[in-house]
Order: C-alpha cells, then structure tokens, then sequence
C-alpha cells in the first residue's frame, strides 16, 4: 500500500516539473537542422552615392539607412553641421540642398545622389566670411554657438526663399511679394531654436543682411 507522504511535493518540486513538461511542445516542435528556414540577410548592401558638397564632388559607398547629416559629420567630417534634437524639431542640422534649406537629420543621403549641399563651412571661412555670418559675429546673435551653423544656413536660405515669392503662414496677401518685416523673419525661422535664447539679435543680424531694421 502506497503512503499518503509519497505523493506530497515540495514548491521547489512542482516548478522543476512544471519547467520540464513546458519543454516537451517545443522540443517536440523544432526543425531539424537541415530543415530550419535559412537566416535573414544581416545589413543591406551598401549603395553608390555622389554628392556634391561645397563644391567638391564625393563618391561614396553607404548603407541605404545613413541619414544626410551622418553622411556629412561622420563620412565627410563636416562637423560644422550640428546634431542636436535628431527628430527634425531644432533644426541645429539644417543645411541647404540644391538652394533650398533642410534639416539634414530627416532626409537620406541616397535620396539626394547628384545633389548640390552646402553646409556652415561652404557659405564662408575665416576671413572672408559670408556677410550673414558677419552679421551673427556683428550682432552677436549666438552664446554657445551650437545652433549657430543652423540659425546661419536658415537665414540665408529664408531670405532666398522669400526672394522667390514663397509665402510663410503670417504673409498678408499671397498673390504678392512677401514683405521684408521681424515679423516674417521670425515666423519663417521658428523651426529653428536657440536654447540660450538669442532670438532678438538673431533677429537684428537678419535684418541687416536683408536691409530691414529688425
């Protein structure tokens, strides 16, 4: 006769049974070596792309997911472009492709092949600075100057684009020429953010570029 202490068991007992019987299913389930699906391919094959960069052309072999400010910073060693926020919403990365102002960190280096960048260190140098970079250093619209190649590489190309007749969402009448005004420059820069809060002399270095008293 079997006794009744026989079939009592210990906590430790029923999860070591419980952890074996949970492996059965799937021991019971698996492929055969020769029969499991083959692995996924690992990182994409990188991709030819040429840009132009300040004027010198670069041929570069990238994976399809570098961003255009990687490709720039990490590739080029063009560090003057800034990584801040990366999420596009500080536009500290912004650069100006085919003329027209972006933020480097939301776009791919490969949807740009053949196109023309320029970044902070194509718009001027040391000694023959562009004049809205001499503005900035005149007006002192910087602190830390981590925004600055952004701030700089916006205004030029805002002003641009209001010189093309671009409306901004403060422009009066958009059958007409948008009017040069703090209004307008301050609406047409607010993707971009200065943390030490210069705006206002940002705001007057413009305006001088542009010929407006800001």
């Amino acid at each position: 006769m079997t006794h009744p202490d026989e079939f009592t068991i210990s906590r430790r007992g029923l999860l070591k049974a419980g952890a074996a019987s949970a492996s059965v299913p799937a021991m019971a389930g698996a492929l055969p070596a020769e029969a499991a699906p083959a692995p996924t391919a690992g990182e994409p094959a990188p991709m030819p792309v040429t840009l132009t960069v300040n004027g010198s052309t670069h041929r570069l072999m990238l994976d399809t997911r570098t961003t255009l400010l990687d490709t720039l910073r990490e590739h080029l060693h063009l560090t003057g472009t800034k990584k801040g926020c990366d999420h596009g919403q500080c536009g500290a990365c912004t650069v100006m492709v085919e003329g027209r102002r972006i933020n480097s960190c939301l776009t791919l280096a490969v949807m740009h092949h053949g196109a023309k960048v320029t970044t902070i260190e194509g718009l001027g140098q040391p000694g023959n600075l562009h004049p809205m970079q001499a503005a900035f250093v005149k007006h002192d619209g910087f602190q830390c100057g981590y925004c600055t190649p952004g701030q700089i590489c916006s205004a030029v190309g805002m002003l641009a684009e209001m010189a093309q007749g671009v409306p901004s969402h403060v422009t009066a009448d958009l059958n007409a020429a948008p009017q040069l005004s703090t209004v307008e420059f301050r609406e047409r820069m607010s993707g971009n953010i200065c943390r030490c809060g210069a705006y206002s002399n940002i705001a007057e270095a413009i305006g001088e570029v542009a010929g407006v008293k800001a």
